[in-house]
């Protein structure tokens, strides 16, 4: 009598494990070639991600290549064999290289004297969602400085206002074409007041500084501290 208990705890586990196997075997007739489907297709996915980051990172090699070899073509004089690389790589895929070739683009165009292909690729990189904000406002500050003179001071002030305030990076020259159109719209108060701002800003380029203290005090001297066209309004 005192083997009983072995053999029915035995007999249990036997019993235990056929039932195991037969859920097992119930369960792979079941969903086993679902499973075996959802890992091949899991394998062909993963394959695919590695093929198209290889292929990625080759796209970007050329691409790096094309713009070095560009840029390179530009500093030689061969410009335009220059514009012919950078065109490739003006339309790519990869925000940087793309905004890169287009920055290249427009400094080409103007060296070829063609200033409205220039503010074309710099309004293209500045209204790119895409591109890292500070290459876009490097862009919209390059543009706005290209068409300066044929745009109503309004228009500047609404562009630029935004990148014309202390410690901003483009203040300095964001906050002298502001400035300036702040007096062609007769508000010379205002243009002063932005005019010292960058005079006494460190950070701001000493040729930039030298400029706008003149302006200042070139506000400041006049009757009033207005310009004549403000005094006769």
């Amino acid at each position: 009598m005192a083997e009983e208990p072995e053999t029915n705890e035995a007999f249990l586990r036997e019993v235990d494990d056929e039932l195991r196997r037969s859920e097992l075997e119930a369960f792979w007739k079941k969903w086993g070639r679902w499973l075996i489907g959802g890992t091949l297709a899991s394998l062909a996915l993963f394959g695919g991600w590695l093929y198209w980051q290889d292929q990625q990172r080759k796209a970007a090699g050329i691409e790096a290549e094309k713009l070095s070899a560009a840029l390179e073509d530009a500093r030689g004089g061969r410009i335009d064999e220059a514009a012919k690389q950078i065109d490739g790589v003006a339309t790519s895929t990869s925000d940087g290289y793309r905004a890169s070739a287009l920055f290249a683009k427009a400094g080409i165009a103007l060296q070829k004297g063609d200033v409205k292909a220039a503010i074309a690729s710099y309004a293209t990189i500045a209204g790119d969602a895409n591109v890292a904000e500070p290459w876009r406002n490097l862009a919209l500050v390059r543009q706005t400085a290209l068409e300066f003179d044929g745009l109503k001071p309004e228009l500047i002030i609404q562009r630029l206002e935004k990148l014309a305030v202390k410690g901003n990076p483009w203040f300095g020259s964001a906050g002298e074409m502001v400035a300036i159109a702040y007096l062609k719209h007769g508000k010379p108060k205002l243009a002063g007041k932005i005019f010292n701002e960058i005079g006494k800003d460190e950070q701001v380029p000493e040729s930039i500084r030298a400029r706008t203290v003149q302006l200042a005090s070139a506000i400041e001297a006049l009757p009033g501290g207005a310009t004549t066209e403000t005094q006769a309004k």
